[in-house]
């Protein structure tokens, strides 16, 4: 029961405000223009979502970093791509947690083995606080397994099909 009451106080000292100040808009807009970039060297779809706290209904139920994400995967849309090889970056602030789900044309290619290394790397990153420099990190990462199995070819048309705007929530 402590633990579930710490966890809830941990939560409710985040909000909106916090992700704001972890990442202010010139940070976003790097972020923006690096989700951009990479978007020209593949088909994949890429979306950043950082999260302050998770909502109390979650709170409640103990879900996890990781269900916030699905349930964030299919609010934003990723999961509608041509292609099917979207996929999110996922940030909890208040645990400091980052989630990666990718769409099944990307998951064909990358097993949960590898999954989970990419996310272990990321996480000293992010729970030093830097937000930046580990989201960075993600979106490169990303990029290099979407340009290995979603390249573009010369003449290739790759249609924006979702923001490149990190979200805030």
């Amino acid at each position: 029961m402590e633990a579930r009451l710490l966890r809830l106080l941990k939560h409710r000292l985040w909000d909106e405000g916090d992700a704001q100040r972890a990442l202010p808009e010139p940070v976003l807009e790097r972020l923006r223009q690096r989700v951009a970039a990479s978007e020209t060297r593949h088909s994949g779809e890429i979306r950043i979502c950082v999260e302050a706290s998770l909502p109390l209904s979650y709170l409640w139920r103990q879900a996890s970093a990781r269900e916030r994400a699905l349930a964030m995967f299919g609010k934003l849309r990723v999961w509608d791509t041509e292609r099917n090889n979207g996929i999110l970056i996922y940030l909890l602030l208040a645990e400091r947690a980052i989630e990666l789900v990718a769409d099944r044309g990307l998951n064909r290619h990358v097993s949960p083995a590898q999954w989970q290394a990419l996310v272990q790397r990321l996480g000293s990153t992010l729970r030093a606080g830097r937000f930046e420099e580990g989201l960075s990190q993600a979106l490169a990462e990303v990029s290099t397994l979407l340009a290995t199995h979603f390249p573009l070819q010369a003449g290739d048309a790759n249609p924006n099909e979702l923001p490149d705007q990190p979200t805030l929530v």
